[in-house]
């Protein structure tokens, strides 16, 4: 009999905190609730935001090893966007910079030089033929890269490592990394065929993009 009187007070005490976890539960109540509801689940309901992806030189995913260059090569949409060179972070080629051409955008290491097939093939020629041992040649195509193309110009950008420069044909798409020297061939190069049945363009094929990180090839004149 003794008991009963603090039974009752515990029977209060066990309802009145139970009809109060209920109502924080229900009503939002303070954060007293939802740290005993963490700590029965084990977990926490925050959830922590996925973080972005580090971008490196040019866009890359990865940073390219010593004595390697970053770029980002984009070939020109139909006639109307224009090519897009990223060498180590510096845009050399872009419409936003307004200094690419219809035809041939073509950047050296430290030499930056913008070919146009509205010019005569004599100048792309006189362009190639001085070019250094070890020297790294980057192209991006805008338009028609090949019209004008004479066997020389093809042999000289074949041993700069071209695989695709013999099938290069009006409008195509292409774009390629190579050095004068080359022992191999390129493993920078992508080129579309301009065709009827797959152009994503009307009379052009779609863009190319192309990244990675090339050799810094030291001339051995130097």
């Amino acid at each position: 009999m003794r008991l009963a009187g603090p039974l009752r007070v515990v029977a209060v005490v066990f309802l009145v905190g139970l009809t109060w976890l209920l109502a924080s539960n229900l009503f939002g109540g303070d954060s007293s609730f939802v740290k005993v509801r963490h700590f029965f689940h084990g977990t926490q309901d925050q959830t922590t935001p996925e973080p972005k992806p580090r971008k490196y030189k040019c866009g890359l995913s990865a940073p390219c090893p010593a004595k390697h260059l970053a770029f980002r090569i984009t070939s020109g949409a139909a006639n109307v966007i224009g090519p897009k060179i990223c060498l180590e972070d510096k845009i050399l080629f872009s419409s936003v910079k307004n200094n690419v051409g219809r035809g041939l955008n073509i950047a050296l290491v430290n030499v930056i030089h913008d070919l146009s097939c509205r010019s005569d093939v004599s100048d792309l020629l006189k362009f190639l033929r001085p070019l250094h041992e070890g020297t790294l040649v980057f192209v991006a195509s805008f338009d028609d890269p090949a019209s004008k193309l004479n066997d020389e110009a093809r042999r000289l950008f074949e041993e700069l490592g071209s695989t695709a420069i013999k099938e290069l044909a009006f409008r195509d798409s292409w774009v390629f990394v190579g050095a004068k020297g080359i022992e191999n061939k390129s493993p920078f190069e992508q080129r579309m065929k301009n065709s009827k049945n797959t152009n994503k363009y009307e009379g052009w094929p779609e863009s190319l993009e192309m990244d990675g990180c090339v050799p810094l090839r030291v001339s051995q004149d130097s």
